[in-house]
């Protein structure tokens, strides 16, 4: 494995992954356990989707509480279960680009029958988790697969994988409110179109530090398609991301304080879109990182409106 202090690659193998046996060390790291942000920004919508609805919504703090603790435990089995899908189609492009080029599956210590016997045990530990959830919440859980298996394939048919992420990471979103309400409805879609916007912006942020590699072996991407006007696009994805969440808030009857803490995020957002700069991926992959607080700091949002 890459040294933690090699500067090509985002791995890192320091604290408790690097007390772990060698033999479970590369199932830890194919499941980016060793990089929780991601875990984060999975769990942070469902969030959202669960303390959104309005107090008289009928759903109890207890119940709230607990869908919290289940998508939170459901967040790191499926994350980890998309990034194994990922390194399954993308072993042979990971091994072209300097970032990606230790991972498990690119550098060989995991082979695919070891991801393939992984995958099915993380998804039916997911699968124990969304029985838990109401019926609609299952219905929803389940289609979510097909955007986790088609994810890896949009960077080599689309200049858009990062809309496609947008649209697959920010299924937490409708499914929290799902679990929440047990309906389907328009500050619910609202809600999504905010967090599909808001992760089209900073996977953007993201994929600029691969733009070099990606346009050497052929892959597209929504950074190498937007470089040349970053924060136009940025600034755009994110002030329409917080339209939708101010539309949703108003729509599921919020209370107050929900509008006055949602703006400071989205002002921070629109800070962080003046100042991207593609040329700088130590700049890009902080900004990526500062979009765990901001969300949730959206939360805090979302659950300021529960008290008034």
């Amino acid at each position: 494995m890459p040294s933690p202090a090699t500067p090509h690659t985002d791995i890192r193998i320091t604290g408790w992954i690097g007390r772990l046996p060698p033999s479970v060390r590369p199932y830890a790291l194919l499941a980016r356990l060793d990089r929780p942000i991601g875990t984060w920004l999975l769990f942070l919508p469902g969030a959202w989707g669960i303390l959104l609805p309005d107090a008289g919504g009928g759903i109890q703090p207890d119940e709230r509480i607990r869908l919290l603790v289940l998508f939170g435990i459901g967040s790191v089995v499926m994350r980890s279960a998309g990034c194994v899908v990922n390194d399954m189609w993308d072993r042979d492009i990971d091994r072209q680009v300097s970032r990606t080029a230790g991972r498990p599956l690119a550098s060989g210590a995991l082979r695919m029958r070891h991801a393939a016997v992984f995958l099915v045990m993380l998804l039916l530990a997911g699968l124990l988790i969304l029985i838990q959830l109401n019926p609609l919440s299952r219905i929803l859980g389940a289609s979510s697969l097909l955007l986790v298996g088609l994810y890896p394939l949009a960077k080599r048919f689309t200049w858009w994988p990062q809309l496609i992420m947008g649209f697959t990471f920010g299924f937490g979103a409708p499914m929290g409110y799902a679990a929440a309400t047990g309906r389907c409805d328009a500050a619910q879609a609202m809600l999504y179109l905010a967090t599909i916007l808001w992760q089209l912006g900073f996977d953007t942020i993201y994929g600029f530090q691969d733009m070099e590699d990606d346009a050497r072996i052929g892959v597209k991407s929504t950074s190498r398609l937007m470089a040349g006007r970053a924060r136009a696009f940025v600034g755009a994805c994110y002030g329409a991301a917080g339209v939708a969440l101010l539309t949703a808030g108003a729509m599921a009857h919020t209370g107050i304080w929900f509008y006055p803490v949602s703006l400071l995020c989205v002002a921070l957002l629109l800070r962080q879109a003046a100042s991207v700069n593609p040329a700088s991926p130590s700049l890009c992959l902080a900004q990526f990182r500062a979009n765990r607080n901001i969300g949730l700091g959206i939360a805090i949002a979302c659950f300021a409106g529960l008290l008034t």
